[in-house]
């Protein structure tokens, strides 16, 4: 049986897919729509057409979005992901609250300082009363003591320091520090060298100033003299003793020997006598 060719053409015309037409030029591509798969339900008008441009942009999109949520996971899991941005704030507003900081520590401090004084103020103790105690014995005897130098006059003072040759360890030793004077007996008017320690005033030098006694100079200086002492008796007993005596300057050594030579020869006639 024949069937209708204007039949079959428009069967042919429904069931192959449409297509833009190519030029066939070369430098210009030709496009093809390709149908997608169609629900059986639908009609022909009814159906979507797909291209395979649209289908392969959509794959691309997934494909980043699903990158980009993982990227998002394994940063956040190892503490990275976007930078926050830093909030500034306004200048003025920093200013209020540095000064508000600034107002409420001095009003701290100032707080502090008054409770400070005031603690002070409680704990000092109050003025004790003048009280008068009478004492339980009275010490009515002035008690003098004696020098033994109340009957002398003092002729002679200079501070010097004075050093002892030690015949056991064959060296000098100082035996103080003070004014050495030399002072004559108001009635047999003899003189003597005394000298005292300072502060303590104990006696380190103690002998007549006899004619056997020569001034050397001490070697290599020009303010010190020794001498020898047939009869010291600083110690209280009478000593042979080598004596050497250090002034300040050599004006002063000179002064010193002077004086001491001048009550040799006053001394010598006075000796000669006893």
């Amino acid at each position: 049986m024949w069937s209708n060719p204007d039949t079959k053409s428009e069967l042919k015309e429904e069931q192959m897919p449409s297509a833009e037409p190519s030029t066939g030029l070369a430098g210009k591509e030709s496009t093809t729509n390709v149908e997608a798969p169609q629900d059986a339900s639908l009609t022909s008008e009814e159906k979507p057409k797909t291209t395979y441009t649209e289908m392969a942009q959509s794959a691309t999109t997934s494909a980043s979005s699903a990158a980009a949520g993982v990227k998002d996971s394994v940063f956040s899991m190892f503490g990275g992901g976007a930078k926050k941005e830093k909030r500034e704030e306004p200048e003025d507003a920093a200013a209020e609250t540095s000064g508000s900081s600034k107002s409420k520590r001095d009003a701290e401090a100032a707080e502090a300082e008054k409770g400070g004084e005031e603690a002070g103020q409680q704990e000092e103790a109050p003025e004790s009363p003048d009280v008068h105690f009478e004492p339980v014995v009275h010490l009515t005897e002035k008690v003098d003591t004696k020098t033994n130098e109340e009957s002398e006059e003092q002729t002679f003072k200079m501070r010097a320091k004075l050093f002892r040759f030690d015949r056991d360890s064959r060296e000098w030793k100082e035996r103080g520090t003070g004014d050495v004077r030399l002072l004559k007996h108001k009635e047999n008017a003899k003189t003597r060298l005394v000298m005292r320690r300072d502060k303590t005033l104990k006696v380190c030098a103690n002998h007549y100033v006899v004619p056997s006694m020569h001034l050397e100079p001490n070697v290599g200086s020009d303010r010190s003299w020794v001498w020898n002492a047939a009869a010291d008796v600083s110690e209280g007993e009478p000593e042979a003793s080598t004596l050497a005596i250090r002034f300040a300057n050599s004006e002063n050594a000179n002064l010193f020997k002077d004086a001491f030579v001048k009550a040799q020869q006053e001394n010598e006639a006075l000796f000669k006598d006893d």
